[in-house]
């Protein structure tokens, strides 16, 4: 569905529809608001972190079906990885609270390191994550400061290219693109492409612009639907 056939008919009747996630909000917010000004079933297919941005694949109507079809395509992210500190969510959500020194790293090693995530891997997933571990999601636990273990899943990762190093008074921003199967968390990419440089690092931005052949180009940004489809106004309660 283009940006110009998105209307309330073919929302209820059904569709595919590209959203670009605003920073901060959780795909849930995303979900709710549709949901809400249109008045319709709708489903997600694969979350993203709230301080991450990008494509979102949502099905609405008798569509709704089809998003196991979805949930597996393979993912394409941008981002900037910050080496020479860290954060327990490895993001911004939580403030640093580990740094070493990056005066031994060369741009070479960070181009070594970067080609060799490349293939197949057990990946642990952030304690700060959507995890359930018994029953209840992993960041509930973390933010209670509760320790708690995480099984390692199989990922792959097709393609991871550095797009840009920058040197910043005692850190080092790598700009990144990776493409990589369902399942993946960038966050922990970042706190893996610490260790292996025998650092830390933690991920500062990450926009998800594309899943399969969807392309975030294609999507329409919550403003624009807001303007489109406004929630409807909760009418005050009369004394």
């Amino acid at each position: 569905m283009t940006k110009s056939d998105i209307s309330f008919d073919s929302l209820k009747e059904g569709a595919i529809l590209l959203i670009d996630k605003p920073f901060k909000w959780t795909s849930f917010d995303v979900v709710n608001y549709i949901r809400k000004s249109v008045d319709v079933k709708i489903g997600h297919a694969g979350t993203l972190d709230p301080l991450a941005t990008g494509l979102l694949i949502l099905c609405t109507g008798k569509l709704t079906k089809q998003i196991d079809n979805y949930q597996g395509l393979d993912k394409q992210y941008s981002g900037t990885i910050v080496i020479g500190a860290t954060t327990p969510s490895f993001d911004l959500e939580t403030a640093i609270t580990e740094t070493m020194s990056i005066g031994n790293i060369s741009n070479d090693t960070i181009f070594k390191t970067a080609s060799d995530f490349i293939g197949q891997q057990s990946q642990i997933a952030p304690l700060f994550s959507a995890k359930k571990i018994d029953g209840e999601r992993a960041y509930l636990k973390a933010r209670r400061g509760e320790e708690a273990t995480i099984s390692a899943r199989e990922i792959e990762i097709k393609s991871f290219n550095v797009v840009d190093i920058k040197r910043v008074e005692d850190k080092i921003l790598v700009d990144f693109n990776v493409t990589c199967t369902k399942g993946t968390y960038i966050r922990a990419i970042a706190r893996d492409f610490g260790k292996k440089l025998n650092n830390v690092a933690y991920l500062t931005s990450l926009v998800r612009t594309a899943i399969g052949e969807f392309k975030i180009s294609d999507a329409i940004t919550m403003d624009d639907f807001k303007q489109r489809f406004p929630a409807p106004v909760k009418s005050k309660a009369r004394n």
